[in-house]
């Protein structure tokens, strides 16, 4: 009774699986699991823009907070330190960069504001800004530096390197001095005579430029550095300065030049070494090469020109 009780039970087991198969075979049934797959589709492809739209909405949020604490009290610039500013004006330039400087925080740091605020001194090249966190900045004020002094109407004014006139620099004695023939009407030179002159000045090695008192343009020499108590240096056309500087320089320290009144070094391979007051460059030039070969750091054979005999000193020479 009990085996067959069991295998009865069993029948109606297989049965009821085999009926299920039978419905789920149906045409039927089969478009209702259609139905459940894409139901389930468009679910899930809710959720995911729902995510997407969850995620959009945390960024903006976190956006928002950031320029929001960007520029917030938390992190405002309250300590500011200056350096490198000198002259008449280094407290208005302080003032100017410590006022610009309160107005921003560490986070945003508005270096172009900086460099208004310090435009109406042309003494100020460049800034270096560094912001220390939480509420420090650090600001390096970069000077342009004077390398001569223009001479206009007895008045002289100190002008850098790259021809900018420096109104509040006081003019040193020992800034070599460009006659200028009509007062300056603006920030820069602009006369092209003295922009060739400065140039002179701005390539010169910082041991001779303290040594020059004066820059002119001669007809016959060019470019011409008056050396204080020692010779004229011809240079010639504005080209190869830092060359001809450099090739000025040895004939210098050369004990053979010693009481020469001129240096010419229009050819800085050549330079020429002489007594002569009167020789152009290209004079000068065809002078040392008619000499015989000079030893380097010797004096060639003296020569004779049209005013006398003249010690002329080929030093150097290539």
């Amino acid at each position: 009774m009990i085996a067959e009780g069991l295998l009865g039970r069993l029948r109606a087991k297989d049965a009821r699986r085999r009926g299920r198969g039978a419905v789920a075979s149906r045409p039927g049934d089969r478009d209702r699991v259609r139905s459940r797959a894409r139901s389930g589709r468009r679910r899930v492809g809710r959720r995911a823009r729902l995510s997407l739209l969850c995620l959009a909405v945390l960024v903006a949020l976190l956006g928002a907070g950031w320029l929001w604490f960007r520029d917030s009290s938390l992190v405002a610039v309250d300590h500011v330190t200056v350096t490198g500013q000198t002259g008449l004006d280094s407290g208005q330039i302080r003032a100017a960069l410590v006022a610009a400087a309160r107005s921003m925080t560490t986070l945003d740091v508005r270096t172009g504001r900086l460099r208004t605020a310090v435009a109406p001194y042309p003494v100020v090249r460049d800034l270096r800004v560094s912001a220390e966190f939480p509420h420090g900045m650090r600001i390096e004020v970069i000077e342009r530096s004077p390398v001569g002094a223009v001479l206009v109407g007895g008045r002289s004014i100190a002008v850098a390197g790259d021809g900018t006139f420096l109104y509040d620099v006081p003019v040193s004695s020992s800034l070599p001095m460009i006659p200028l023939p009509v007062p300056p009407g603006g920030k820069r030179v602009t006369d092209a005579k003295v922009g060739e002159e400065i140039a002179l000045l701005a390539a010169a090695p910082q041991p001779l430029l303290a040594k020059v008192s004066q820059v002119t343009t001669d007809g016959p020499h060019g470019l011409v550095a008056q050396i204080r108590g020692g010779p004229s240096v011809y240079f010639g056309a504005a080209s190869q300065l830092e060359a001809k500087w450099v090739s000025a320089e040895a004939v210098l320290a050369d004990p053979g030049s010693a009481g020469a009144q001129y240096i010419d070094v229009t050819d800085p391979q050549r330079p020429v070494a002489g007594t002569a007051t009167a020789q152009s460059p290209t004079s000068a030039a065809a002078a040392a090469s008619s000499q015989s070969p000079a030893s380097p750091g010797g004096a060639g054979s003296s020569q004779s020109t049209a005013s006398g005999s003249t010690g002329s000193a080929g030093v150097g020479g290539g």
